[in-house]
């Protein structure tokens, strides 16, 4: 997404909506608690023992498509926990401010699990650190509309994190997952109708926007907008444009 948004081969204006849709690795999970295990208790268990995990690990080259990402160490002992509640989170903030801002949350939550090995159902903690990229996001944001009242505070985001708002929305999604046969992750939607599998190549990807940039248009719509609430004002503000990119860049 980002080699082609700085390396246009067109006049054509490309810019990137993302939703990102819920998923469950462990549904079970107690929601009632900070978190259940360490990542590396979850995954040998998985596996069948450390031998079956050895495995996996080499088959999919984790370490390397972390590098790729821009993740270059993976918290092994990371702690495992229920994500309902940062679902909720990512949706309503993508709502309330826009896809940019909930991309930048989603970023942050990403170092803040896979990184620093917090738990995302450590309310207080995320609720903390959710205020703080927040104010930091919208400060550095030209599109948002809005007064300085409308940022979240800490304790209003905590008992968001602490309520129910957006359950029926993310249940509806994972019922629509399980309908589609999406059973693991990573995948991706282009379109609504070309899918992507996780494992898929950066060229893989480059050839599907390429096609768009010179088709000129997008065809199909987000097929989750609906299942989530993402109305079509938030979805055509998008979530990255090259402009968004040289600001990131520069920050």
């Amino acid at each position: 997404m980002k080699h082609v948004l700085s390396n246009p081969i067109s006049d054509v204006r490309l810019e990137f909506a993302v939703l990102r849709v819920p998923f469950f690795l462990e549904p079970h999970y107690d929601e009632s608690r900070p978190f259940i295990e360490s990542n590396r208790e979850r995954l040998i268990k998985k596996w069948g023992g450390k031998e079956g995990w050895e495995r996996q690990k080499r088959r999919h080259d984790l370490k390397g498509r972390g590098e790729a990402a821009g993740i270059p160490h993976f918290n092994l002992d990371r702690l495992a926990s229920n994500s309902m509640a940062s679902h909720r989170l990512i949706q309503h903030v993508g709502k309330k401010y826009g896809l940019n801002i909930s991309e930048a949350l989603y970023d942050r939550l990403n170092v803040y699990y896979f990184v620093e090995g917090h738990a995302l159902n450590d309310k207080p903690r995320l609720a903390r650190v959710a205020a703080e990229t927040l104010s930091q996001s919208l400060a550095k944001n030209t599109s948002f509309i809005g007064t300085p009242q409308a940022l979240m505070s800490e304790e209003e985001i905590l008992r968001f994190l602490n309520g129910d708002e957006g359950r029926l929305e993310i249940e509806n999604a994972i019922r629509a997952l399980n309908e589609l046969g999406v059973h693991g992750i990573p995948k991706f939607i282009v379109e609504g109708s070309t899918v992507v599998d996780g494992a898929a190549g950066s060229e893989t990807f480059v050839r599907i926007f390429r096609d768009i940039e010179r088709r000129g248009s997008v065809e199909g719509s987000a097929i989750f907008k609906d299942i989530l609430g993402i109305d079509e004002e938030t979805l055509s503000r998008g979530s990255y444009s090259r402009e968004s990119l040289l600001i990131k860049d520069a920050a």
